[in-house]
């Protein structure tokens, strides 16, 4: 693994998450709150949501030395697995960009999207832009036909292409850097899209993609046999299998190929996975109820909110499930050459927590210095510094969420 020397970047994120993490401790300011715009545009050439409504995004306009950097992000929240399911979904926030579902909410600008030095001081004031996440296929499915019995469209794909030729209107295409990121379903959506995107610009601009959470194992034994059946009824609901990256299908049975672990040792463009190896969504979606006899959310409630609330049994099974992830991903050891933090907190998502983002907390005053996942994610994207990290020191999760002593950036494992 690389080891990463700790650069005047890692001392200002020492400094910054010194001052600031006593004020933010999950506020977020009025300003970071943006509204979504529909992209009207979309709509006759079919880029629309499951129930048919104009995709969505939010905007921040770059300055100064970032007026020629872009961040695009997509929204993650799963993804929808029958075409009953989908319909369910459609009625939703992740299904639609109607006003009853998307104008009271607003999009939180934080984390690596953050618009303030103090929380974000290496992309603060690039172009930013987050895609609502309304087609439950990873930004994939491209259905022409709708059935006129629900009316549902299946079209991620086609508004992923009408967002990006949204943003090259707006100047893209001549950005010197560009990232695309996502969080859960659109982490997994940036390692599908990564050579995509990179295919957008010349070969003179810097273009590299951020997964957040994206990487969905199917591990082994029976969870893999019940991953592999999920990810199948996904790739059948939205007709998938003739989208999905050649670089994976002509090798392999179709099914396999949501799966990162087949998938990003063929990406060309260079790729940093953030991850936890204690997910919580993967637990709680997949492990505990499939492989450890049927336990589903109920049984899990307390432990889900609060490690406190773990008894010895589920600590077991969480701790199981962090040595399957840290496995798979060693074994990309011998085909992928891009960047790794993986450290041990309970959670799902991180780059868009100002918490996570400059305190990084089980990854803390490590032998590599002071790293934060800013400085880790910077550092690697401008200097090409070689960056991949496990926390294998904690066999047991860490919470990971600002602590009422602002002094600290370590919070305890569960015991």
């Amino acid at each position: 693994m690389g080891k990463s020397i700790m650069s005047l970047g890692g001392w200002l994120s020492l400094l910054m998450c010194a001052l600031a993490i006593a004020t933010m401790n999950g506020q977020v300011r009025s300003q970071d709150k943006l509204n979504f715009t529909l992209l009207e545009t979309a709509v006759p050439i079919g880029a629309v949501c499951l129930d048919g409504s104009p995709p969505a995004y939010a905007y921040v306009e770059g300055s100064g030395n970032g007026s020629t950097n872009w961040i695009v992000y997509m929204e993650g929240g799963g993804w929808c697995v029958s075409q009953q399911d989908c319909l369910n979904r459609s009625r939703t926030y992740l299904g639609s960009s109607q006003p009853q579902y998307t104008d009271q909410r607003g999009v939180s600008f934080t984390g690596i999207l953050d618009s303030y030095t103090e929380f974000n001081p290496y992309f603060y004031n690039w172009h930013k832009v987050y895609i609502h996440y309304c087609d439950g296929s990873v930004y994939m499915s491209d259905i022409d036909q709708v059935d006129p019995s629900n009316n549902l469209t299946f079209r991620g794909g086609r508004i992923y292409d009408a967002m990006m030729e949204e943003m090259l209107h707006k100047g893209m295409g001549h950005a010197h850097n560009a990232i695309l990121t996502g969080g859960s379903a659109g982490g997994l959506s940036t390692i599908l899209h990564c050579d995509r995107f990179r295919a957008l610009f010349s070969n003179t601009t810097k273009v590299k993609c951020v997964s957040d959470s994206g990487f969905f194992i199917r591990g082994e034994g029976e969870l893999a046999n019940e991953s592999g059946r999920h990810f199948a009824q996904v790739i059948a609901t939205h007709e998938l299998a003739a989208l999905l990256p050649r670089s994976c299908t002509s090798k392999r049975d179709p099914n396999l190929c949501l799966f990162p672990e087949y998938l990003v040792g063929d990406i060309a463009t260079p790729l940093f996975l953030v991850e936890s190896a204690f997910d919580t969504v993967q637990i709680s979606n997949n492990f505990i109820y499939t492989v450890r006899g049927g336990w589903g959310p109920t049984q899990w409630s307390n432990c889900f909110n609060d490690l406190a609330g773990c008894n010895s049994t589920q600590t077991g099974i969480i701790k199981d499930f962090g040595a399957i992830f840290i496995e798979t991903l060693l074994k990309l050891n011998n085909s992928w050459s891009g960047g790794m933090f993986v450290d041990s907190c309970y959670l799902h998502t991180h780059i868009l927590e100002r918490y996570n983002w400059i305190c990084s907390p089980s990854l803390h005053n490590k032998l590599f210095g002071v790293q934060t996942m800013g400085q880790a994610i910077a550092d690697w994207f401008f200097e090409g510094s070689s960056f991949r990290v496990i926390d294998s020191d904690n066999v047991l999760p860490q919470r990971c969420r600002a602590p009422d002593n602002a002094k600290i950036c370590l919070a305890p494992s569960i015991s």
